[in-house]
């Protein structure tokens, strides 16, 4: 359900992504040159048979907005098939992602928000991509589009947060959800650097109390994923 909540979905996961966040678990899929798991025409199939029965399909990855235009086809294939369209996006192509909204491809984005701009190249190893995340955060919130920001607190971030969920209010979001950077199915470097910290359950709990205590007056829905 934490895929589009409160709706009963398919999840395609698209391979390919400009970065390389240290905690991401579909690293395995950041390669978009690397053989597929699954044939596009396996998810039709899928699809076809699903009709009447799922509220709606996300395009997820890796970065889904890497495909471009395929991206573009296969929403474009999917509501020809009278699905609802939801989208996960880091926001590494503003362009692509206003493109998608100005044509009302999608009904639904869960944006992944990393940090403040200044901070993503340290998380993604990519010059400029949190100016390029922030732009897209700019251009969901003005499009009025039901949405929800995500957060993944990592140990490095932990102070951050609140100040990270009032820009997100500032900008007009309104559905909000912190996430604990997790351990399981992560990268052996992110295992031992949790490992490491034992103080990172508690730690995280004092963060997500300071965030509940002033979020509730940004956020109509904020949700804590522990």
């Amino acid at each position: 359900m934490v895929d589009w909540p409160g709706k009963l979905v398919a999840t395609v996961f698209a391979q390919g992504c400009p970065w390389r966040c240290y905690y991401c678990h579909n690293n395995g899929i950041w390669d978009p040159r690397m053989p597929g798991q699954v044939p596009w025409s396996q998810v039709q199939e899928l699809l076809a048979k699903r009709q009447g029965l799922l509220d709606g399909v996300v395009f997820s990855g890796g970065e889904p907005c890497r495909q471009g235009p395929a991206l573009i086809a296969a929403i474009k294939e999917v509501r020809a098939q009278g699905f609802r369209v939801g989208l996960h996006t880091a926001g590494a192509y503003p362009r692509l992602l206003a493109t998608l909204l100005d044509q009302g491809l999608v009904d639904w984005v869960g944006l992944d928000l990393k940090a403040f701009p200044g901070c993503y190249p340290a998380l993604t190893k990519v010059a400029n991509s949190g100016e390029k995340a922030w732009e897209s955060a700019r251009i969901l919130a003005a499009s009025g589009l039901d949405a929800e920001v995500r957060l993944t607190l990592t140990p490095e971030l932990l102070g951050q947060e609140v100040e990270i969920a009032q820009r997100a209010s500032q900008l007009g979001f309104r559905v909000f959800a912190l996430q604990k950077v997790r351990a399981e199915g992560a990268p052996l470097p992110v295992v031992q650097r949790l490992m490491a910290n034992r103080n990172w359950d508690a730690d995280f709990a004092r963060a997500a109390d300071a965030l509940s205590r002033v979020g509730r007056n940004w956020f109509t829905d904020l949700e804590i994923r522990s």
